[in-house]
């Protein structure tokens, strides 16, 4: 058993699961700390690495391709302050991180784990049903439907249209961008891959983002969409002679989650509720979803 306690965050590997908890310091950003818990199994890792700083160091998890739905929808974009995978290690510690790397690698090598992309999801994603509200719009995703609402600020163009809902079986994928400079990000919901992309303040399938503090939250959502679409990597297989390659689209299974997990994730969002970050209907919509599961 390895594990190493940050204020940043604590990671544990038992051989076959790596466990990442977001700590409680003011440097975790609001994505880690709703995200909460994760279990990343080791057929997910490709890599590890400790890089070592003159104050502070940093732990790095890399996972293999296609296996994390929040990875494949960030592409790298996310910021250190949100990315789950990377901890600040205290220079002090260097050696307990230097250890964690010796494990994690010494049981890649035993157990024959490749380090190229998967055909399936490996993590589940965000937890269900999920509802955020960032920019100039409000996402809620149940699994089956997404359905788009607009604030007081929304450009006319958008609210003349009216809420709109998205059936997950019409979606071919979803596009995040964070807000980079003076430039505003966006999420976009794609129905028809080469449709013309209309700019996102004024585009219905799309919520503006502008850089505030829970815009981040709106990666995870696509996540929990991206997790329920066709795999990127799935294999393809030929139905007949007369119709064309089709993507294999089987659900990803449900990760296994242990009475402790989930009793961690009910206190994390009673501490989100009560410090603003969530509604009392997100709390109670997360709530529920989280005890359904217990």
């Amino acid at each position: 058993m390895a594990e190493i306690i940050q204020k940043d965050g604590t990671w544990a590997f038992d051989g076959d699961t790596l466990r990442i908890v977001p700590g409680s310091d003011k440097s975790v950003g609001l994505l880690r700390r709703t995200l909460g818990e994760i279990a990343v199994p080791l057929r997910a890792v490709a890599g590890i690495a400790y890089e070592a700083g003159r104050r502070t160091g940093r732990l790095r998890l890399r996972l293999r391709d296609g296996a994390d739905p929040l990875l494949q929808v960030t592409g790298g974009k996310l910021p250190d302050a949100s990315d789950p995978y990377l901890l600040a290690v205290e220079t002090r510690t260097a050696g307990v991180a230097e250890y964690m790397v010796d494990e994690v690698r010494n049981a890649l090598l035993l157990d024959e784990v490749p380090d190229g992309p998967v055909d399936g999801y490996l993590l589940p994603g965000p937890a269900l049903p999920m509802t955020v509200g960032a920019g100039d719009g409000t996402v809620t995703f149940d699994g089956r439907t997404v359905r788009l609402e607009w604030t007081w600020h929304t450009d006319d163009k958008k609210t003349a249209a009216g809420p709109v809902s998205l059936p997950l079986e019409d979606l071919t994928g979803v596009v995040w961008q964070p807000a980079r400079g003076l430039s505003d990000g966006y999420l976009r919901f794609v129905t028809t891959p080469h449709a013309p992309r209309l700019d996102p303040a004024h585009d219905p399938l799309a919520v503006e983002l502008n850089g505030f503090r829970k815009d981040p939250l709106m990666a995870l959502l696509a996540a929990a969409v991206v997790a329920r679409l066709p795999h990127p990597h799935a294999p393809r297989r030929e139905l007949t002679a007369a119709a064309p390659m089709a993507l294999e689209a089987a659900p990803p299974a449900p990760a296994a989650e242990d009475h402790d997990v989930l009793l961690r994730r009910l206190r994390e969002l009673g501490e989100l509720h009560r410090s603003g970050v969530l509604t009392d209907e997100e709390f109670s919509a997360a709530k529920q979803a989280v005890l359904k599961r217990l």
